[in-house]
């Protein structure tokens, strides 16, 4: 640990930090902080590192001053985190801590610019305004000189915003091999897209993508700005979610806006493929609308428009817990919908220790038959569920 000791003073004395990411646990936790990232600010006119410790169901900052930043996060790498990312002026510096504590320190070329220290002043992004980005130029989001179009910011803030997602799982992806993702229902792509370049270019990863659809001048559309792109292993195909096959194992998968059951097809290939991680941002939940009928619960389910908001999130609870039955940790949060439509939940789960099933299949299915319903997940999983008593 000496060595990351002596790094991180070294980084303080050179006052070289921009920003820093510690995450993996070494003992996760529910109520636990899954993350932490450190950046510069400047309060009152000192000098301060903020701490933004990231919880499941909330965010807290701790302002801490300049002199006193370098022990605070030794301290998380010593009791608390085994990897980090610390971003300088100089270089990266990737952190690796085994569980015997033995520190691997790799260094890559810098990939941020130190930007403003005045507290709040504007939002930080992954992919940055002013820096060219060749997809968000080529698909009309950005200029070729790095400005964001106007009429095209919601478009840039909605992509970073699904790429801050994608950000919290990559400690939950295999680091010794490379990555398979496959996007189901990939539509114009634009995440596709950003999927790759942030994998790629800005992470570093080795990764074959490919983005499947019905549409076929769509899938033509893409697959041809791809090759203009020179993004030689990102692929895209027309088919059928239920009927793809062509891959035995994925690490992610994403499905966004794939229709009613055509997502919970997705979600089980996910599982059957032993997926990492899932993200799927769901649409037109209508399965559960046509089942859906309690007598307690006839003032909501009489009428129709309050019956279809329930049925959908009724819908995503239950393949929520479902995920976590076939051995996922699954988040539901708010996501910005690329569309502006009221389908702004994305399902995140990422593959966890098996542990018992039993308490969660029994609160699954009292919820189900409380509903009288027959989710089509649950069917096509039956084989990887308990056997019903």
């Amino acid at each position: 640990m000496e060595a990351l000791r002596n790094l991180i003073h070294q980084i303080a004395q050179e006052g070289s930090l921009i920003t820093a990411t510690l995450s993996q646990r070494r003992k996760p936790g529910e109520t636990e902080y899954s993350k932490v990232t450190i950046k510069p600010a400047m309060l009152k006119q000192r000098l301060h590192y903020q701490f933004t410790y990231y919880y499941s169901n909330k965010v807290t900052h701790e302002n801490i001053p300049a002199e006193q930043w370098p022990e605070q996060m030794m301290k998380l790498f010593e009791e608390t985190f085994r990897q980090g990312l610390l971003c300088t002026e100089a270089a990266d510096y990737q952190v690796l801590i085994s569980k015997k504590y033995k520190v691997s320190i790799l260094t890559k070329s810098p990939s941020k610019k130190p930007g403003s220290l005045l507290h709040n002043r504007r939002k930080e992004y992954i992919l940055e305004e002013g820096r060219p980005v060749p997809f968000l130029v080529a698909l009309g989001i950005m200029t070729p000189e790095g400005k964001v179009l106007a009429k095209k910011y919601d478009k840039f803030r909605q992509i970073n915003r699904f790429l801050e997602m994608v950000q919290d799982v990559i400690p939950h992806l295999p680091e010794d091999r490379p990555l398979t993702i496959v996007d189901f229902g990939c539509g114009k792509s634009y995440l596709t897209f950003a999927l790759y370049h942030y994998l790629t270019v800005e992470q570093r990863r080795q990764l074959k993508v490919v983005g499947l659809d019905l549409k076929a001048d769509v899938i033509e559309y893409c697959s041809m700005l791809a090759d203009k792109l020179e993004y030689h292993d990102l692929r895209f195909l027309v088919g059928d979610i239920a009927e793809y096959d062509e891959l035995s194992k994925v690490d992610m998968v994403v499905t966004l806006h794939a229709c009613d059951t055509a997502t919970d097809a997705a979600l089980e290939k996910a599982v059957r493929w032993g997926a990492s991680v899932i993200l799927s941002v769901p649409c037109c939940q209508h399965e559960l609308f046509g089942q859906v009928e309690n007598q307690v619960m006839e003032p909501l389910l009489a009428h129709g428009i309050l019956k279809e908001r329930f049925s959908a999130l009724a819908t995503d609870a239950i393949r929520a817990k479902l995920l976590d039955i076939l051995g996922y940790k699954t988040q539901l949060l708010e996501f910005i919908d690329m569309e502006h439509t009221p389908k702004n939940i994305l399902i995140r789960a990422v593959k966890s220790p098996g542990g018992n099933i039993e308490p969660l299949w029994r609160e699954y299915t009292a919820f189900r038959d409380f509903l009288n319903a027959s989710p089509y997940l649950e069917k096509a999983c039956q084989d990887l569920l308990p056997t019903e008593k």
